[in-house]
């Protein structure tokens, strides 16, 4: 991968979480000033704003880079490609990065939601989000998303990801007690709001702590469902043909060749 390719992905991954957490913060601040007596009707409106925002950011940013926008996926690419035979999907090298690009994002994002809503462009949440239930119900939220997406890969429909995981998103905000973060770059980025989406920033280490263990339990499962998951690792989470600007395979991102059915089994 070249400089400028690298340059590219990592460009795609910092305005994609940004403009996910821009949609997040603001559309809960819209929510709240047009609905500033029914909590449920407030939830309903980002959760909505939510869904559709991050497929529409996947369809937009997912050929350059992947569109992942969370490290949890980035890094569970990493390890299972590294389990394939290939060593495909994101490197060693690259992952820092990708990590880096989200948060600073995220960060970003948010700061942008405040200074269109006439708020200051840093004001740290005072939203405490500490509890025993409100982190299992990131786990559960990380974990269902890590096994969808790489699911999804494996199975041969990366294509459905932008509506698959944006209908996730939308649907856990719904059925997880802590209306899924599941995202600790978006987690870190919602602390620097004190609104509707926000969160006190000494209960984010509760939350990111829940959806590590999300990540490691989603990729226990798929490994166990999906065992030549890594195979698929370059699928994640829009597969395209090839870096058009370079003519260079985009290395992350190239639908693997047609693989010869295994021995073992479908996986």
């Amino acid at each position: 991968m070249t400089i400028t390719t690298a340059w590219r992905r990592l460009l795609a991954e910092f305005l994609g979480t940004a403009l996910l957490v821009t949609a997040v913060v603001g559309s809960g601040v819209m929510a709240t000033t047009l609905s500033p007596d029914d909590v449920g009707l407030q939830l309903l409106e980002n959760s909505t704003a939510t869904a559709f925002a991050l497929g529409a950011l996947i369809l937009m940013f997912g050929p350059v880079s992947g569109g992942h926008f969370n490290p949890v996926v980035s890094i569970a690419g990493w390890f299972l490609g590294r389990r394939s035979p290939d060593d495909i999907g994101l490197s060693g090298r690259q992952l820092p990065g990708y990590v880096i690009a989200q948060v600073g994002g995220a960060v970003a994002g948010c700061m942008l939601a405040n200074l269109m809503f006439a708020l200051p462009a840093v004001e740290f949440s005072t939203k405490a989000r500490a509890a025993g239930h409100l982190w299992l119900g990131e786990v559960v939220a990380t974990t269902g998303l890590v096994f969808l997406v790489f699911g999804l890969a494996r199975s041969g429909r990366a294509a459905a990801a932008p509506a698959a995981v944006g209908a996730y998103i939308g649907a856990a905000y719904w059925f997880t007690s802590s209306t899924s973060f599941a995202n600790p770059a978006v987690t870190i980025g919602r602390a620097f709001t004190d609104t509707f989406a926000g969160i006190a920033l000494f209960t984010v280490p509760g939350f990111v702590g829940a959806q590590l263990i999300g990540l490691m339990i989603g990729v226990g499962l798929i490994i166990s469902l999906y065992p030549h998951a890594g195979r698929a690792a370059d699928d994640v989470l829009v597969p395209h043909t090839a870096d058009t600007d370079t003519a260079e395979p985009a290395h992350t991102l190239t639908p693997s060749p047609p693989r010869r059915r295994l021995p073992e089994g479908p996986s």
